[in-house]
């Protein structure tokens, strides 16, 4: 009874940090603008088993990805356990879950098994990160704290499933010195029982119950942790897969307003085509985060900085500025500094800072190819370019800021009918000895 009750209490402590945490952070949506409709969920359904769940993008970096799909799939078996031990721990109940036979045998065999495989993993993920140097994992944006981070959770699901093997190792033992039944299968643990050899059976007992509470508020630490954390990205890498954009990567899409503009010059009986016709114009792109969409804001929370992104980015791989990731790590940052007037205030709030210029400047933004090798790469399917090419347009729609070379060839279409510095009725002359007949 006194292992209930305590139990209770730290389930309600760490649900109330945890909603608390995300709370914090989800509040900041109703300052982001539309995105798309959510429309196809079955495509949607089917990208997500497929990226999602599959984890068939990281698999691009075959070795690697496959450690991290044993991660991710590991987590996916062992929350089963772990929705067991919350039972067990508010009931006061023993292996609830046993009920399902045969399928209660699957899952603790799966979760024994994948315990030993997420170890494995881990120790491999935190040699490579404490001995090599991986390039990839360095850049201006990755800062001490951002490397720290990652070491951390790395060792928190290591004790995770160090202990989550101990508990199934002492409970075989436990209830082979007791002459009990083990309920489900522990095919791993089985061949380590011997390290309990000869230990009594209240020994057993007592280690089982270190190893049950350390596992339990192991979970409820490292659950509170990553709303904190760039490993946010275990909550919200499913969510944003589903909630991707579905249309060609490569494909702009056209700013409502200026649809809007367009239309009422050309045929301003057409505007009844045109959704919300009267509403009144905002600000042309992105200059802070109150002009991003809420997928622009959902991306970024799912960034899990990973790096693949910028090691694909051809202007960082010829000495550009531009990293992507540190696009994601930026509107995120930014997000947490202007979120809390924004709140207040409204989008009235100013801090005399901006996304632009004060976190991501101008150079990196016109370094940018829209060739979408980041897209590609992303193992969550986040798109990057949305954000550069939205503050792109504010550059050059509000401020009429832009490269000379870019300038020169708005100033010829404006003049010319095109990007080319010559008169409208010298277009052709390029073609005249090609011997073409010309209408």
């Amino acid at each position: 009874m006194i292992k209930q009750i305590i139990f209770i209490f730290c389930l309600l402590i760490s649900l109330s940090v945890f909603t608390f945490s995300v709370t914090r952070i989800f509040r900041y949506f109703k300052h982001t603008r539309p995105a798309f409709p959510v429309r196809d969920l079955k495509k949607r359904f089917r990208l997500m088993l497929e990226v999602a769940f599959g984890q068939t993008k990281i698999f691009r970096k075959p070795v690697v990805g496959f450690f991290h799909a044993l991660v991710f799939w590991g987590f996916c078996v062992i929350l089963f356990g772990s929705l067991e031990m919350v039972i067990d721990g508010a009931c006061g109940t023993e292996k609830a879950l046993t009920f399902s036979g045969p399928v209660y045998s699957l899952i603790t065999a799966s979760g024994d098994i994948f315990s030993g495989l997420v170890t494995i993993s881990i120790l491999i993920f935190l040699i490579r990160r404490l001995f090599f140097h991986i390039r990839r994992f360095e850049g201006s944006e990755m800062k001490p704290v951002s490397h720290q981070d990652a070491i951390l959770a790395l060792f928190l699901i290591l004790f995770l499933m160090i202990s989550l093997l101990g508990m199934n190792i002492s409970y075989i033992a436990c209830q082979k010195q007791t002459d009990q039944p083990v309920e489900g299968l522990f095919p791993l643990s089985m061949l380590l029982v011997g390290l309990f050899s000869g230990a009594s059976a209240v020994t057993c007992f007592h280690v089982q119950e270190v190893f049950w509470w350390s596992h339990i508020l192991l979970i409820f630490l490292f659950a509170n942790i990553l709303p904190y954390s760039k490993h946010f990205h275990v909550f919200m890498s499913v969510p944003n897969v589903f909630l991707s954009r579905l249309i060609p990567p490569g494909k702009i899409s056209t700013m409502e307003s200026i649809t809007r503009e367009v239309l009422l010059m050309l045929d301003p009986a057409s505007l009844s085509s045109i959704a919300n016709p009267d509403a009144p114009v905002e600000r042309f792109g992105v200059k802070d985060v109150e002009d991003i969409s809420w997928k622009n804001y959902l991306d970024a929370l799912s960034c899990t900085e990973c790096g693949r992104c910028t090691a694909a980015c051809p202007a960082n791989l010829t000495g550009k500025k531009l990293s992507p990731r540190k696009i994601m790590m930026n509107v995120r940052e930014r997000m947490k500094e202007k979120g809390p007037g924004l709140l207040k205030t409204g989008h009235s709030y100013e801090d005399q800072r901006s996304l632009l210029r004060h976190y991501i400047s101008e150079e990196e933004l016109w370094a940018c190819t829209t060739c979408n090798a980041c897209v590609t790469e992303c193992p969550i399917n986040i798109n990057h370019p949305e954000i550069i090419l939205n503050m792109r347009r504010y550059l050059v729609m509000e401020e009429a800021s832009a490269p000379s070379g870019l300038k020169s060839v708005f100033h010829n279409m404006e003049n010319n009918g095109a990007p080319w510095q010559f008169s409208q009725e010298d277009r052709l002359q390029w073609a005249k000895d090609l011997k073409l007949r010309i209408p």
